[in-house]
């Protein structure tokens, strides 16, 4: 094993990382020390990195939380293991966690948020969650491409549960990016007809390429248009006008309030984008539809081997939604994602040894 780990470390708000060398960390009882193959790139790190959200932990920090690897150390039973580290690792003993709430527990670390992530070569966390990988997955895709399913897969994933999204329902993904894809993907696999909504014509044509049933931009169009479109495609796709499933994955303001401003009869607006921005809704009409507002927070650990089976079966593919890039362009890929240069989500692969 090297002597050495390095990580490309944010120092402060909106500079470019450094790359720093550090000493191995030596595991503790019930820790692993994971070799990463690879760390996505998710718009969480883009808050941290330049929107102005705080981390717990004080700069310098190492960003990433959406990773792979192989564990070289620590608790035995894991060494040799490739797993996948959950974006949310809750303590499993807590309140939270006895009620199946795990994804919430507030003794959970999150990597490149509680303590150092994965834009490094080598990352330290608690054992008791790791999600391990089969090797019949590893024939289908190399294990940096898996590091997707800490966050960008598994997190739609959750939510498409707390929905109670059932088949033959309508389900409206608002924003078909990096994560907003595999919402829709994910709700085609559980039986919905989807429809999907965005102002890029080029992540539209991508999901309807992929099995989405609709398709619609949404640039130039005012509330009521939209509302109109969306009625008009339910009636097409032969869908209930009640009961949609309404996901709002864009994180701005726009589709926030876009999202609520669809609820219809006993719809399930999910809240799973993330913005500062505040919005202006009605509440009343939460009472007046007898309609749910929910949110999400990652995904509970226990969820895992479920989007790992969707994968390893081939009822998800994601190979068509993933780029790969060296960990060395690590600020070249952030500027390039503020500025939205990229269709696909970033993955970062170490570089060095």
């Amino acid at each position: 094993m090297n002597k050495n780990m390095y990580s490309w470390q944010m120092t402060a708000l909106d500079a470019d990382f450094q790359l720093v060398e550090c000493p191995m960390p030596i595991p503790g009882e019930n820790e692993s020390l994971v070799k990463v193959a690879g760390c996505g790139v998710c718009h969480t790190d883009l808050s941290f990195w330049h929107y102005g959200v705080k981390t717990k932990k004080e700069f310098p920090l190492t960003l990433g939380h959406e990773i792979s690897g192989t564990v070289i150390a620590g608790q035995g039973e894991w060494v040799g293991k490739n797993v996948i580290i959950p974006a949310v690792l809750p303590c499993g003993e807590c309140e939270l966690c006895r009620k199946g709430r795990s994804n919430m527990c507030q003794k959970q670390l999150m990597p490149g948020n509680d303590l150092h992530g994965g834009f490094a070569s080598h990352i330290l966390v608690p054992s008791r969650f790791l999600c391990p990988v089969p090797d019949t997955l590893l024939k289908k895709y190399p294990l940096e491409r898996l590091s997707v399913i800490a966050d960008a897969i598994s997190t739609p994933y959750q939510v498409i549960k707390k929905s109670e999204l059932e088949a033959g329902d309508l389900a409206i993904v608002i924003g078909v990016g990096g994560v907003g894809i595999y919402a829709a993907l994910i709700a085609r696999i559980l039986g919905a007809k989807v429809l999907a909504l965005d102002i890029d014509d080029n992540k539209l044509e991508i999901a309807k390429n992929n099995g989405v049933d609709a398709i619609l931009n949404v640039t130039g169009l005012d509330i009521r248009a939209i509302k109109d479109q969306v009625r008009e495609i339910a009636k097409g796709l032969g869908v209930s006008r009640f009961g949609w499933k309404i996901f709002e994955v864009s994180g701005t303001k726009q589709g926030q309030e876009l999202g609520f401003n669809l609820i219809t009869f006993t719809s399930t607006l999910s809240i799973v984008g993330f913005t500062l921005d505040k919005t202006e809704v009605r509440l009343s009409n939460l009472m007046a539809f007898d309609a749910k507002l929910i949110g999400t927070w990652g995904c509970k650990p226990e969820l895992y081997p479920e989007v790992v089976d969707l994968i390893a079966t081939d009822r998800l593919k994601i190979n068509d939604f993933i780029e790969t890039f060296p960990l060395s362009t690590i600020n070249e890929v952030f500027r390039n994602t503020l500025n939205n240069v990229y269709q696909k989500r970033s993955v970062l692969v170490p570089d060095f040894e």
